[in-house]
């Protein structure tokens, strides 16, 4: 197994930090699809991917979520 290719998951603290979002601010763009969806690790607990964020970052502006076929939350 290639430990480099493993996307690294990210709690909200950090998705925090790195955006310099609020977290109100997180979850009503992803609701509105301009920001990562979360991964759901269980029942109260949830992460992004550290690449997905990577792309936001890149382009906050003109980022919207792929369509429905890919990654779910």
């Amino acid at each position: 197994m290639n430990l480099d290719k493993i996307d690294r998951l990210l709690r909200l603290d950090e998705v925090l930090h790195i955006t310099g979002l609020g977290r109100n601010t997180i979850y009503r763009r992803i609701r509105e699809r301009t920001f990562p969806r979360q991964v759901k690790l269980g029942p109260k607990s949830v992460a992004w991917r550290q690449s997905d964020i990577a792309k936001w970052v890149e382009s906050p502006s003109t980022y919207s979520v792929p369509g429905e076929g890919g990654r779910d939350a």
